[in-house]
Parts: C-alpha cells; sequence; structure tokens
C-alpha cells in the first residue's frame, strides 16, 4: 500500500503546490493589473504563467522524486529529463519576463514621447534587444542543458584547449553571418534606418517591416516583401525617406504647348491643391524647367506630411491638371504643327513677285476625266 500512496503523495502532491501557488500568482497579477491600467506590465507578466507553473512543478518534482521511490533502476534518467525540462522552462520563463519589462518601458516611452522617428528608433531598438536576449538566453540554456550529461563534461578540457582553433575556423566559416550581426546591432543603435522608415533600395520603394540581427524586410507598395542581409545597409547608399523627418516635397512635369496659360495654371494649382486633403499646405509652385522645338517642361512642385500623401498629392495633381487643360485650355496641349510655317513680313521667296508663296499650278491633264469605254 505504502509503495502506491508514496508516489501518489509526491507527484499529486508537487502538481497540486503547483496550481495552487499559480493560481495564487495569477490572481495577485490580476488584481496589481486592475490597479495600475496605466502600466501593461502586470498584464504582460500573465502572459509567463505556463512557463512560470512549468518551472515549478520541474522543481517539485525533481527536488522530492528520490522520497517517492518510483521506477527506482531509471532514477538517474528521470532525474536528468527533470533537469533539462527546469533548466528549458526557466529559460522560457526568463525570455517571457524580459520581453515584458522591455515593452513596458517601450510603451512607457512611446507615450510620453509623440515625435514619431525618435519612437520607431527605440522600437527597432527594442526588437532588436529583444532578439539579442532571446539569443543570450537560449545559448546559455542549451549550454547548461549539455553541461549535465557527463560525457560533454569530460570533453570540456578538450574543447578548451583546441578553442583557439576552433575560433579561427569558426570566425572563418561566419565570417558573412558575424558581420550581418554586426550590422543589425550598428543600424539598431547608430540610427540608420527605422522600422516603419520608407526607404528606396535598389529601385525599390517600401516600408521597413521588420529588422533582426541578420535580414532586414521591406514592404513594397505592391505589397511584395523584400528580404535584405542588413550588412546591405552599412555597405552601400540608400534613400530613407523618413530620415529627419517625415514631411517631403515631390514634382509633378508635364509637356504643354509652347502657347499655355502660365498664370491661369498657376491660379489652377492652387485651387487644386486646396481641395486635395493630403496636401499639408507647406509651399507649392509652377516654373517652366525646359524648352524644346514644339513643347515647353513645366514643374509642379507640392509638398506632404509623408511619402504616402505625397504620391496622392502628386497623381492628382496630374490627373486634374490635365483635365482642366483639356476642358478649358485645348490648345495648351502639345500638338504636332502640320502646317507650313510663317515667314517674316517682307521676306523675298524664290519664285514669288509679291513675297507669297506661289499656288500650285495645275495642269490641263489633272482635270481630265477618265476615259470612258465605248459602247458597243
Amino acid at each position: 500500500m505504502e509503495t502506491i500512496l508514496r508516489p501518489l503523495i509526491v507527484i499529486g502532491g508537487s502538481v497540486l503546490l503547483t496550481l495552487i501557488i499559480g493560481w495564487a500568482t495569477d490572481r495577485l497579477m490580476r488584481k496589481a493589473d486592475e490597479r495600475h491600467s496605466e502600466t501593461p506590465l502586470w498584464g504582460l507578466l500573465r502572459r509567463a504563467r505556463i512557463p512560470y507553473q512549468l518551472v515549478l512543478c520541474a522543481a517539485l518534482l525533481r527536488g522530492s522524486y528520490d522520497e517517492a521511490e518510483l521506477l527506482e533502476e531509471h532514477e538517474v534518467g528521470i532525474g536528468r529529463v527533470l533537469t533539462l525540462v527546469l533548466i528549458g522552462a526557466a529559460a522560457w520563463l526568463a525570455i517571457r519576463i524580459a520581453a515584458a519589462v522591455v515593452e513596458t518601458s517601450y510603451s512607457r516611452y512611446a507615450r510620453m514621447h509623440r515625435d514619431p522617428a525618435r519612437v520607431r528608433r527605440v522600437r527597432t531598438q527594442v526588437t532588436l534587444i529583444m532578439r539579442v536576449v532571446s539569443a543570450v538566453v537560449g545559448v546559455v540554456a542549451v549550454a547548461a542543458m549539455l553541461l549535465t550529461f557527463p560525457a560533454f563534461r569530460a570533453a570540456g578540457a578538450s574543447l578548451l584547449a583546441s578553442a583557439g582553433i576552433l575560433g579561427i575556423v569558426a570566425g572563418v566559416a561566419a565570417q558573412s553571418t558575424l558581420s550581418n550581426m554586426f550590422a543589425g546591432l550598428q543600424i539598431a543603435f547608430g540610427d540608420m534606418v527605422r522600422i516603419g522608415d520608407t526607404v528606396v533600395v535598389d529601385g525599390e520603394w517600401g516600408t521597413v517591416e521588420e529588422i533582426t540581427l541578420t535580414f532586414l524586410t521591406v514592404r513594397t507598395w505592391d505589397e511584395r516583401r523584400i528580404t535584405m542581409p542588413v550588412s546591405y545597409f552599412t555597405a552601400k547608399a540608400f534613400e530613407n525617406w523618413s530620415r529627419g523627418g517625415a514631411q517631403m516635397t515631390g514634382t509633378v512635369f508635364l509637356h504643354v504647348d509652347h502657347s499655355a496659360p502660365m498664370e491661369k495654371m498657376r491660379e489652377q494649382l492652387r485651387d487644386i491643391l486646396r481641395a486635395c486633403p493630403a496636401w499639408d499646405g507647406r509651399d507649392y509652385g509652377l516654373v517652366v524647367t525646359d524648352s524644346t522645338p514644339s513643347t515647353m517642361e513645366v514643374r509642379a512642385l507640392v509638398t506632404a506630411k509623408d511619402a504616402d500623401d505625397l504620391w496622392t498629392v502628386r497623381v492628382t495633381v496630374r490627373e486634374q491638371l490635365l483635365r482642366w487643360l483639356v476642358e478649358r485650355h485645348p490648345y495648351a496641349l502639345p500638338r504636332v504643327n502640320a502646317a507650313d510655317a510663317a515667314l517674316p513680313p517682307g521676306f523675298p521667296v524664290p519664285g514669288s513677285v509679291s513675297g507669297r508663296i506661289p499656288a500650285r499650278r495645275t495642269h490641263q491633264h489633272d482635270h481630265q476625266p477618265a476615259a470612258r469605254p465605248d459602247r458597243a
């Protein structure tokens, strides 16, 4: 009877005690979350209740398993499994707690600062810091798990003796990976590019969606994803339209006839921009930037608060200004002149007496009708 009750009491008691402690802790954090609603810390910590209970259960079973006297011939193996579970659950719990603390700090910073550029910079740094913390905790947990096996502890001395050679080999083999990792840290703390920035890379316009220690993802305007190594942004030039502020200035080019009414076009541009919600009202202008024998190039200058609104303003101005020219001033549109050029007054023309171009002479056979067929 004792052989049945002892393991039941030990194992059942450990599980029951884990559930009671986990329930009490979760209830306390729920009350703290309701009392301090201004901070999300307690609500985020509640997400760690599963690894927390797993740590408690593994620790209680590992400490009391010897008293259960169950499967004594496999006592070493079961104890090692419980130790591995305890190490893994502790690493999981540490990552969840670190994520809760970092996310709370970021939320508090985002509420205090209204500058979107600074908030995106901190968001990028927070994301990369969490990835570094997770990687470090994971490596430490795996190393601790390996050290629980006697064979790995015995091989430690030989591994340390050859650490220099292994370090050189690993450095050469993982040169690109290490360079990307250092580039990711440089991007995070050097404020070169941030999550949410509008960039142009390799001729593609898009928004930075994700930054990791090794790669960066750009979401293009047509919902494609471009994944690039972060070392690209430290080795090559790229356009960051959000650097120094999101507001931007854009241009719209039109080709019109030389007779186009420039003053009326400026007034129409002003009316179009006043009716466009995407225009931020900072500046506008219309000037002639180039001229060809048949047309002249007109540049409309517009402004907007960010890249998305600037695109809307540019396409709106181009569409409505062209429509206005078609409806009100069709003569101002580019056209091909097929008529003879007007000559200056008094300019002599060869073969004429009065200076006019002589009319085309016709011959008698030009107006003769076609021969009719003889009647039968």
